[in-house]
């Protein structure tokens, strides 16, 4: 057991541990709340906090200035020592199955960015379902996930307390959907047409209902990895698919393009919950966004090899 780790084992080491986290959250130069107003916002007493915060500096976690009237200033703060104290000893996010060397890329290229000084070790669970994903980071099984910016802003609709704490750009997290086809010479949607729709996925969800709602058609609930297998089988019409596992993986399958659609589910965020603010700090500060690109880019032409 560490040092800092025997440290918040009492009370003040408990305190010590929230004020990390407050701390945190500002920079080398900012006034720091007063006593009076860490109280307040804590519910602790102000002699508890007084010997939590005599505990973070003795520590060197921090190192404050007193400037009397004008308050008191942080002057330095110790990132590894603080994200111990913080209880931050990890970080576990969640993404898609890497089905496709776009989410490959995306995957080493998150791994690679968020390898840090301060020997958090990072891990990624893959699963597929921006639903699930996002019910289980609200739950706080993980403490961020990867999702399309479509599938956030339908969260957040939907009433979810999550933020955008990186957002990587048109064609991020894949190229296109595109709209799959069990006869080869279908022109699109047409009615009485069995559709393939996935309700754990909100991307496929909300466009299948836009590419149908012009269409009196028969929705068929499945599992996103059933859905090709039924096309091909005659069991489905017209699936919404990922255009990029389509053209490495399904080269026979007929596929059209979405008309009237914005760019939001091809754009990769990476979200946490609001509440989680020292979380979303330290992974701002973390994740260069051009370096994820970059390494997508490598592995996507295949001049990188995947590491996820």
């Amino acid at each position: 057991m560490s040092d800092v780790k025997n440290l918040i084992m009492n009370k003040n080491g408990l305190v010590s541990m929230t004020l990390a986290k407050i701390l945190l959250q500002l920079k080398v130069g900012d006034k720091i709340p007063t006593f009076s107003e860490l109280s307040e916002e804590t519910s602790v007493a102000r002699g508890t906090l007084q010997n939590a915060m005599k505990l973070l500096t003795q520590t060197q976690a921090i190192t404050l200035e007193s400037r009397g009237h004008m308050g008191t200033f942080l002057m330095q703060k110790n990132m590894k020592t603080l994200l111990e104290f913080a209880n931050i000893t990890s970080l576990v996010g969640v993404m898609p199955l890497p089905y496709s060397k776009h989410y490959e890329g995306l995957a080493t290229g998150i791994i690679s960015a968020m390898e840090n000084e301060y020997d958090i070790p990072v891990n990624m669970a893959y699963m597929r379902g921006a639903r699930k994903r996002l019910s289980l980071l609200i739950e706080a099984r993980y403490d961020f996930a990867l999702v399309s910016k479509l599938a956030f802003l339908d969260s957040v609709d939907q009433g979810a307390d999550i933020r955008i704490v990186k957002e990587f750009g048109p064609k991020s997290y894949l190229s296109n959907h595109v709209i799959v086809l069990n006869d080869q010479n279908a022109k699109g949607i047409e009615d009485g047409m069995r559709i393939g729709i996935d309700n754990d996925s909100i991307d496929q969800t909300n466009l299948t209902y836009h590419v149908t709602k012009d269409h009196k058609v028969k929705y068929i609930n499945l599992n996103y990895n059933q859905i090709l297998n039924k096309l091909k089988s005659g069991e489905i019409d017209a699936a919404v698919w990922n255009e990029d596992e389509i053209r490495e993986s399904y080269p026979g399958i007929r596929y059209i393009q979405i008309e009237g659609i914005d760019e939001n589910d091809t754009i990769a965020v990476i979200v946490a919950r609001n509440s989680a603010t020292e979380l979303c700090n330290l992974l701002t500060q973390l994740i260069n966004v051009d370096t994820v690109l970059s390494i997508q880019h490598l592995v996507a032409h295949g001049k990188m090899i995947p590491r996820y």
